[in-house]
């Protein structure tokens, strides 16, 4: 019989006040949530792990890196919250850390132990560990901070961990520590908004359940809506899970302050390839991907042709015969859009043409969109059967003289001051409102708030899907 090297997991909050000399008896409110708390910790304990794994929002967290914390080991304090006697330390497993980046290296995900900006645990690290201490000690620590990155790219740092466990030979256990929405009240610290309730009722049916193949459906602009914390957290915890089995056991749900704690159980069993959560959806991503590669037209299919043929042999390709006219006759500013996973992956465009042809300006931001979108990695090979693309092709900028002339379904808008200029598309998921478009592109520009000698400008697109 084989060794099962991941014991298990936890899904739990990480409100300071939880802590009774934080607290001093507000905690008492959320006694719910402590008594499944400790409930779940003792069931980890139970698992004698040799190392536990914490995942949490608020150690170092990079846009494109997953950090792991590096070095023997670290501890902190709730001086912050008013109780600096209270002390938290961890021990962390050197050897499994190293075994982790050598995982991720190889499957191409951006993590490692570079970039520590503060070795103190935080306090999404030190509240499960201070509950954990009452049961067990003895066990080492991995602390792993997350990005900005895809769902799936979470997933997959998760299946890495799982691999390095089993190459260590270490019993590990996963601590998913992650609040939920922060808006669920008018009086909480985020005010309320209908997304708040509405994400905290589907999260916890989807972890309450172990279907963790839906956390990988919740859209970016829903998520931060809801002011979430812990998604990433719960996402990473789920590819740890891979393939396997689980007990899984909802022990509570509390909004008391208006923000959600969740506390749900995972022991795991044996092998499962029904739960191979994410070869199921990237199989099913690239059959709708297929689809779409069916009835795509000339646009696409050349921005398409472009990626794939540069991402494969790192050439540009030429125009290719067989174009309608306007593709090698006409000039424009075009922007190029990949998406994977629902996820932006990648997008670059130009304002105005600087290429000759509107062929040869796709064949060029397809290329950059790829592989020089400073957000984000280049496309590797394994992702190009997964990628969704639309080339937008830009009419020619208006100059206009207030915000009323703009309509974010048809219009893009371009904002520029003292040489800065940031642009936006327009019928953006997530862009609802004219003074959200500014906004965003102002930020985009570099151009703050206070600055109020702009001008505005207004474009229409042709979008190919």
């Amino acid at each position: 019989m084989s060794v099962v090297y991941v014991k298990g997991a936890v899904m739990v909050p990480h409100p300071p006040l939880i802590i009774p000399d934080v607290g001093r008896g507000q905690e008492r409110k959320i006694q719910a949530t402590i008594d499944a708390y400790g409930e779940a910790m003792k069931l980890l304990a139970s698992w004698e792990p040799d190392t536990v794994i914490v995942l949490s929002p608020h150690t170092v967290m990079y846009a494109d890196y997953f950090h792991i914390s590096p070095g023997a080991g670290s501890n902190g304090d709730f001086g912050q919250f008013g109780a600096p006697q209270v002390v938290v330390s961890a021990e962390y497993d050197a050897e499994l850390v190293q075994e982790i980046e050598r995982e991720a290296q190889a499957m191409g995900i951006p993590a490692g132990t570079l970039g520590e900006r503060d070795r103190r645990l935080d306090h999404g690290t030190m509240i499960p560990l201070w509950f954990l201490e009452r049961y067990r000690r003895g066990y080492e620590v991995v602390r792993i901070g997350l990005s900005g990155l895809a769902l799936s790219e979470h997933y997959r740092l998760g299946q890495c961990i799982q691999r390095a466990a089993e190459r260590c030979g270490r019993r590990i256990a996963v601590i998913g520590s992650g609040d939920l929405s922060h808006k669920l009240k008018e009086d909480g610290p985020y005010g309320f908004c209908e997304e708040g309730p509405q994400y905290d009722s589907g999260i916890m049916d989807v972890m309450g359940n172990a279907d963790f193949g839906k956390l990988l459906d919740f859209s970016e602009e829903f998520c931060d809506k809801a002011a979430e914390c812990g998604h990433r957290s719960f996402v990473i915890m789920a590819g740890v899970l891979d393939g396997m089995a689980v007990k899984a056991e909802r022990l509570s749900y509390e909004g008391t302050f208006g923000v959600g704690y969740g506390v749900c159980t995972y022991e795991a069993g044996s092998h499962d390839t029904d739960r191979e959560f994410l070869r199921l959806r990237e199989e099913k991503v690239k059959r709708k991907a297929a689809e779409l590669r069916d009835s795509e037209g000339e646009y696409v299919s050349l921005a398409r042709h472009t990626v794939e043929e540069y991402v494969r042999t790192g050439k540009k390709p030429v125009v290719p015969d067989g174009l309608s006219d306007d593709m090698y006759e006409k000039k424009a500013g075009v922007f190029i859009s990949l998406k994977k996973d629902g996820a932006l992956r990648g997008c670059i465009g130009t304002i105005a043409p600087v290429r000759e042809s509107i062929a040869e300006e796709i064949i060029s931001n397809a290329v950059s969109a790829a592989t020089r979108d400073p957000r984000f990695s280049p496309v590797r090979a394994d992702e190009l059967e997964s990628l969704i693309y639309s080339v937008d092709v830009l009419g020619e900028p208006e100059e206009i003289s207030s915000p009323d002339e703009l309509d974010v379904k048809r219009y893009g808008v371009i904002v520029s001051s003292k040489g800065r200029r940031g642009l936006l598309l327009p019928d953006l998921e997530g862009v609802d409102t004219v003074e959200d478009q500014i906004a965003i592109a102002r930020r985009k520009a570099g151009i703050p708030d206070r600055e109020k000698d702009v001008k505005l400008e207004r474009f229409e697109v042709v979008r190919h899907h």
